[in-house]
């Protein structure tokens, strides 16, 4: 039994190259290197260096093809023999009438060939039953012993095999027709249908029991073909295949009736079993398939196959499978196998240079390189170049298209020639491989294995279509080694070695055949095996040789004398063969052109090779012709019919080996040649232009690069390399000390060179300048040894000298001494002139580099003096400058004493320190700013705060201790906090004016777009100050003189400014009315709309118009200042409706008192501020008005009419009241949101007479007579004026009202000519009626957050009062803390406000209210009007409770 797949053994590995770049250029060179190795054998495997990587060029979108099928188990030989033997013995069954079963034995299929071949063996059939040796029979056929398995092998081998044996070896016996009727469990054998080799096609079985033919009517007489009788006719069967006649009981053994059916006579049975099997081959597929199409057919059927992805399945696993399938006889596994596609015709997978498409240059690289295998076959080393015909598979590649298991058998190439195998891309191809040395060894083995097959196919092994498993092989001492063939890799096969594989997956290769010079006698080898085999050539071995020997100039020099070889041996052959044509009579002979012939008409009818050189023919047999070696075998024709055809003549065929000859030798000759010239054999000298002459004739001759080219070349290279060294050693030394530095050669080197070019072989005319030039060198050295003895020497002397040599081009070694001694001296010079008093101070690094060029130069005692000093200064340099760092980087500065100190004493050193340098530096700034500071403090004025700063900023930046830079800074502390404090009493939170603009006047409020604009530039920070729009530069901010003038010409521009502006904005259509023109001046709110409708306020100061929810409005019964008696509620003069706008308004608008106590701050400061004649200047304008105003309110006029206002008060307080209403709770100063904090706000009463308590927000219930309500429903009663005033009385006051607006400061004596003003006009009903709507909107909002609010303590409370958490309390703002219960309401109100995301009531529309309700306004930046009480409290009556005379945040 053979090996099963698990026995499989996998063969040794074959030898791999990898070769190096230099060796991968010659492709042939590199395989004829290996061949040695190699051919050992048979195959070996070539890996390129790791980046030569060819594209891919085959166009996959054309490429179509259409692959061979291929049964793997029809592939091996011996399997092929069992399932011949298997066919044979299953149609002899089936000529029985039955189909074979095969049966099983312990589990597996019975080989029935075996069992058959086996019991040859042992002797017979008759001779195993006699001796019982059925059991060792069983044994041979690998079965366990102990069974009883040899009955049962005999039981089968009598019912299946022996009457086929018996109907082989012609006994007449008949067999059971039914011999597998009861065997249920034996197998089916189905016919192979190998193709080209189909079985008997099965007869078709009559339905109904056959009678014998004797009983049909048309018969006469039948004779028994045993006993040649014809009695008994009843009994008589005929043949249905040769009509013959037996009887039933004649046949052996006799049969009991008449069969049923078809019926075949045993000589019959015999000729159709004995019919010799057709050849065998493999059939095309039917479908074609692309390159994509193909793979995925393929890496389907693989990964189907192992059960997993193909990249994953071993490469072992799929060799042990594949033979293991091979060997089978019971598994038919069928694959697909694009071999032998024609290249020319499908394109090559290599870049090819062609006109069809242009290459890039990376494409031209591949399509010329030696390993494109469309290059390799036709170079100039190769033979097949010489063939001019495309041999597809030889010259032209073939290209391989596999998937797994897809095998190539056991085969030698065409010529036996070597190929070469690339695979491109795809999985790997396994190869087994034989040595040539085995290759009859493996036909012998082959042959011994399966007869059967080569008896009827005696040239199997050329067809390509067999295989044997390598195991068989190399049991039968058949040495095999194996390879796996990855992608862009090549695999070599060498003359006559056998070679097979099999893919192991998808993938894609193309080989081609070539030959080299030391395959020609192989190739002579192979014509005459086909010649013994009757095989057809593939071209002509003896055109080949002629065709090289016709040109041998174009021959490689190798490949001549190989062709010489051949060409001898084959002319002297060639001799030999036409000498036997004259001793057999035959004399007649014409020429032939044989190349111009096909090859199918000069092929010999008996062996079928291929002539050229000679043939014979017959005048009468016109259609055939031998060769010289069957002249025997042409036709029975007289020999004087017969006649020679010829090529050449036998004088021709040696005038072509002499010129063969003289080129093989022609290398001999120039060899000799160049062996005399380079050994001087003659006594003379070559000239270079000979040497070269010989180098030229080589290289035209194209002789190969042999050892003794190499040394000419060598020494021409030296020759030219010595001939160019002494022409610049000459030229050097024209060019004197303007020559190159570095090329000069030491005095050893310019000997040896001299003694270099007397030892060439070649003469050179250069040597005696050289040796001129070595002369004057020893000359030079001898003067400088003397010099050197008498030291010390003049320097001038030793300079001297050195120039000399420099001239010279030659480094003598006592020239280096010399330049020692200069080198030595110089330094010395340099030292002296560093450290001479009178000399510039050097610097640290000109010492350090004196140290470190010391240390290079010939050592001596004034060297070492020298350097001993250097070093020490060095050294206390490096001290001072250390010492000098630390001042200048220590925290802690130094006095200017210690300093200056550090710098007297540091002068005495003579070196360059910098940092010495920049102490000095910063020692004489620091002096010049104590006398800057004395100079300022000392001056006519205070210092300004700028100069201060600047001196402070300078001095701090300066590394020397300050004593006055304390008090600066100190000085400078002062007036920021001064300046901050001022800043909190007059600016908004927020504001967007800086406390310089707000104490000056507004020089441009005459013009409204000028004025807006820079409202909203100061909003953007684009604005520019007051202070410039007043025309003061920064020196004028200096000089407090100008700061008044410019200050006295602002007030004047600022009242013709508003005044001028009233009457542009009086001209502008009032938004309040029904119907308004079109006009080009409209008013503008803040927000950029216009205002229209009910909601918008004129500005009593501009007289613009605005929306009044843009802006903080008044609220009506709030009053600026306290009052001690409620204001009865028809006093409608006393309500506060004046509105400022936010751009009138630009300030918090402190009083008084509060500025005085400024000034006075400011009076202890040694320091000047702008803001500080600012304020001054504020300050003097406000009492100037004070005072006018107190003179006005004083007049007898104003006064009377004051005293009618206070009685027409007095009766309207002492009139009944309409209605007693329940308490109205007053509504809450302000609203958390807008006020940002609860402290110091006033509660306003309720409106009534008495003055009702106060109610806190969270216990305002809503009902309908509220104080607002209350107020509308007055309106209808108001009436007025209530004064009389005349226009005398009337403008004065209007005018210091005007005025008293346009300062930034609070005072009594504005309000109580504001209410004056009011009481003589009729009351402003709808401006009155805007303001209640917007008090209403706001207090609605109010209440509704008061009740969120209180929700929200319940919620706190439930969770266990998490309030008083101190770290929570510790993490809220400071103004929280630090507030009562109203901040706490407001802190909660904002944590709502974000709780909830905005969705609760409205905010309230901002009002104007008291100073902490303008500070802490919901739009703080828009700026609302302020009051205060003054010297006036008991003017006007009150309706609220008093407030406290000044906020907490402008306590200073």
């Amino acid at each position: 039994m053979e090996p099963g797949s698990d026995d499989f053994l996998p063969p040794p590995e074959c030898p791999v190259f990898e070769p190096s770049w230099a060796e991968f250029r010659d492709p042939l060179g590199y395989i004829a290197k290996i061949r040695p190795i190699a051919e050992k054998s048979g195959i070996c495997k070539i890996r390129p260096p790791a980046d030569w990587q060819p594209p891919f060029a085959v166009e996959v979108d054309n490429f179509r093809f259409t692959p061979r099928i291929q049964r793997l188990n029809e592939l091996e030989a011996q399997t092929r023999v069992k399932l011949n033997y298997l066919d044979q013995i299953a149609k002899f069954w089936e000529i029985q009438g039955s189909s074979l079963k095969i049966p099983n034995v312990e589990r597996r299929i019975l080989d029935l060939y075996s069992l058959s071949k086996i019991v040859v063996e042992e002797g017979g059939y008759e001779a195993i039953c006699k001796d019982r040796r059925w059991a060792r029979v069983a044994q041979r056929l690998n079965y366990p012993p102990g069974k009883n398995i040899g009955s049962l092998l005999r039981s089968h081998y009598e019912r299946i095999v022996y009457p086929y044996e018996m109907y082989q070896s012609g006994a007449n016996l008949v067999c059971n027709t039914r011999p597998f009727d009861n065997e249920e469990k034996d197998k089916e054998y189905k016919p192979h249908s190998i193709p080209l080799r189909q079985s008997v096609q099965p007869s078709k079985f009559n339905s109904y029991g056959r009678r014998a033919k004797r009983l049909q009517p048309d018969i006469e007489s039948y004779v028994c073909r045993m006993c040649s009788r014809g009695d008994e006719d009843d009994k008589l069967l005929l043949c249905d295949g040769c009509d013959d006649n037996y009887h039933i009981f004649c046949l052996l053994p006799p049969l009991p009736e008449i069969p049923k059916g078809v019926w075949r006579c045993p000589k019959c049975v015999m000729a159709e079993c004995k019919r010799p099997p057709e050849a065998f081959g493999f059939e095309q597929a039917t479908r074609e398939y692309t390159l994509q199409s193909f793979g995925e057919m393929a890496d389907s059927f693989k990964a189907d196959y192992f059960n997993m992805p193909v990249h994953m399945v071993p490469t072992e696993l799929v060799e042990k499978e594949f033979w293991r399938l091979v060997n089978s006889i019971e598994e038919d596994v069928t694959v697909e196998y694009g071999a032998d596609i024609h290249s020319k015709e499908f394109g090559s997978g290599f870049p090819v240079s062609d006109s069809k498409r242009h290459l890039t240059p990376e494409e031209e690289e591949y399509a010329t390189s030696g390993w494109n295998l469309n290059v390799m076959p036709v170079l100039e080393q190769s033979v097949l170049c010489h063939i001019n015909a495309d041999i597809s598979g030889m010259k032209v590649p073939w290209l391989y298209v596999g998937m797994v298991f897809s095998a190539f058998c056991w085969h030698i190439e065409d010529h036996w020639s070597y190929s070469i195998n690339y695979l491109h891309w795809g999985e790997p191809k396994t190869w087994y491989g034989v040595p040539s040395l085995a290759a009859e060894h493996l036909e012998e083995v082959m042959k011994k294995l399966t007869p059967e097959l080569f008896d009827s196919q005696p040239d199997l092994l050329h067809q390509l279509v067999t295989l044997m498993n390598p195991n068989t092989l190399m049991s039968h001492g058949v040495p095999v080694v194996r390879t796996n063939q990855c992608a862009g890799e090549f695999v070599i096969t060498f003359p006559r070695a056998y070679h097979s594989g099999f893919n192991q997956g998808y993938n894609f290769a193309e080989a081609v055949n070539f030959c080299t010079a030391d395959w020609l006698p192989a190739g002579r080898q192979c014509i005459e095996h086909y010649r013994r085999l009757r095989r057809y050539c593939v071209f002509s071995h003896e055109e080949l040789i002629c065709k090289m020997a016709a040109c041998p100039e174009k021959l490689d020099l190798n490949l001549a004398a190989a062709v010489h070889k051949e060409m001898f041996i084959m002319v002297q052959e060639e001799r030999r063969l036409r000498k036997a044509l004259l001793e057999k009579g035959i004399t007649e002979a014409e020429r032939e052109a044989f190349e111009l012939l096909p090859d199918d008409e000069r092929q010999c009818i008996k062996c079928k090779t291929t002539c050229f050189l000679s043939a014979l023919a017959c005048y009468d047999c016109p259609d055939g012709l031998v060769c010289l070696s069957h002249i025997n075998d042409l036709c029975k024709c007289s020999s004087s019919r017969q006649y020679l055809r010829y090529r050449y003549t036998l004088d021709e065929l040696p005038a072509m080996l002499h010129k063969l000859k003289v080129r093989a030798e022609s290398f001999d000759t120039w060899a000799n040649k160049v062996r005399v010239a380079l050994e001087v054999e003659d006594g003379r000298k070559r000239s270079l232009e000979e040497l070269r002459a010989l180098e030229s004739e080589a290289r035209e001759r194209r002789f190969p690069n042999s050892e003794l080219l190499q040394r000419l070349k060598n020494c021409l290279s030296e020759a030219e390399a010595c001939v160019s060294r002494a022409l610049g050693l000459v030229s050097g030394q024209e060019a004197g000390p303007h020559r190159m530095t570095g090329l000069q050669m030491t005095l050893a080197e310019l000997r040896a060179f001299l003694d270099q070019m007397n030892n060439l072989p070649c003469a050179m005319h250069q040597i005696g300048d050289v040796k001129g030039i070595l002369e004057q060198v020893e000359a030079y050295q001898a003067e400088a040894c003397e010099a050197l003895a008498s030291l010390p020497s003049s320097p001038g002397l030793l300079q001297s000298l050195l120039e000399r040599g420099r001239q010279l081009g030659v480094e003598v070694p006592e020239a280096q001494q010399l330049q020692r001694q200069v080198e030595q001296a110089q330094w010395l010079d340099e030292v002296k002139r560093t450290l001479a008093p009178s000399a510039r101070r050097g610097t640290l690094a000109v010492m350090r580099g004196l140290l470190v060029a010391g240390a290079s130069v010939a050592p001596s005692p004034a060297v070492d003096k020298a350097q001993a000093e250097l070093q020490e200064l060095l050294t206390i340099a490096e001290r001072w400058e250390e010492k000098a760092h630390l001042c200048l980087e220590a925290r802690q500065k130094h006095p200017p004493a210690t300093l200056e100190a550090i710098i007297h004493e540091a002068e005495n050193i003579p070196v360059h320190l910098p940092n010495i340098q920049a102490l000095k530096e910063a020692l004489a700034k620091a002096r010049a700013w104590i006398a800057d500071v004395d100079e300022i403090q000392n001056g006519d004025h205070y210092p300004c705060l700028d100069d201060l700063e600047g001196l402070v900023a300078v001095g701090r930046d300066l590394p020397v201790g300050l004593e006055e830079l304390r008090q600066l800074e100190l000085q400078v502390l002062t007036a920021h906090s001064w300046r901050e404090k001022a800043s909190k009493t007059f600016l908004k939170k927020n504001s967007c004016y800086t406390l310089l603009e707000v104490l000056c006047p507004c020089a441009d409020a005459g013009s409204d777009s000028t004025k807006r604009s820079r409202w909203m530039e100061k909003e953007l920070g684009l604005y520019k100050s007051d202070t410039e729009l007043l025309g003061l530069s920064a020196q004028d901010l200096r000089d407090p003189g100008s700061v008044i003038v410019a200050f006295k010409e602002g007030e004047q521009k600022e009242k013709e400014g508003i005044l001028q502006l009233r009457r542009t904005n009086s001209t502008k259509p009032s938004p309040l009315a029904s119907s308004t023109t079109a006009s080009s001046a409209t008013s503008i709110c803040v927000c950029g709309q216009v205002p229209a409708g009910v909601g918008a306020l004129q500005c009593d100061l501009c007289q613009d118009w605005f929306h009044g929810r843009c802006v903080s409005v008044p609220r009506l019964l709030s009053s600026p200042r306290p009052s001690p008696t409620p204001s009865p509620l028809l006093a409608w003069w006393e309500w506060d409706t004046k509105f400022l706008c936010p751009l009138c308004m630009r300030s918090r608008r402190p009083r008084l008192e509060t500025i005085l106590a400024l000034l006075v701050a400011l009076q202890r400061l040694p320091v000047r501020l702008p803001e500080g004649e600012a304020l001054q200047c504020l300050t003097e304008r406000a009492i100037s008005w004070q005072g006018r105003a107190r003179q006005a309110l004083a007049s007898e006029d104003v006064t009377a009419l004051l005293g009618r206002l206070a009685e027409l008060r007095q009766r309207l307080q002492a009139e009944p009241r309409p209605e007693e209403p329940p308490t109205y709770p007053s509504a809450p100063a302000s609203d958390p949101l807008r006020e940002g904090s609860g402290k110091d706000m006033p509660k306003v009463q309720g409106l009534l007479e008495n003055g009702d308590s106060m109610t806190s927000p969270e216990k305002v219930a809503p009902g309908e007579g509220s104080d607002l309500e209350l107020l509308s429903s007055l309106l209808p009663r108001l009436t007025g004026p209530v004064l009389e005033l005349p226009e005398a009385t009337r403008a004065p006051l209007e005018e210091l009202m005007l005025e008293g607006d346009l300062l930034e400061v609070t005072l009594d004596e504005n309000q109580s000519i504001w209410q004056l003003l009011q009481a003589g006009q009729p009351p402003d009903v709808e401006r009155i009626r805007t303001l209640l709507e917007l008090e209403k909107a706001e207090r609605h909002g109010s209440r509704a957050r008061g009740r969120a609010l209180e929700r929200r303590r319940r919620r706190k409370a439930d969770r266990g009062g998490e309030g008083d958490d101190p770290a929570r309390e510790e993490l809220e703002p400071k103004r929280v803390r630090s507030s009562g219960p109203e901040a706490e309401e407001a802190q909660e109100e904002e944590e709502l406000e974000e709780e909830t995301g905005g969705e609760g009531p409205p905010p309230p529309l901002p009002t104007t209210d008291s100073p902490s309700t303008q500070e802490n306004g919901l739009e703080p930046a828009l700026g609302a009007s302020s009051g205060s009480s003054g010297p006036f409290p008991t003017l006007t009556p009150r309706l609220h409770v008093p407030c406290p005379q000044q906020p907490p945040q402008q306590q200073l």
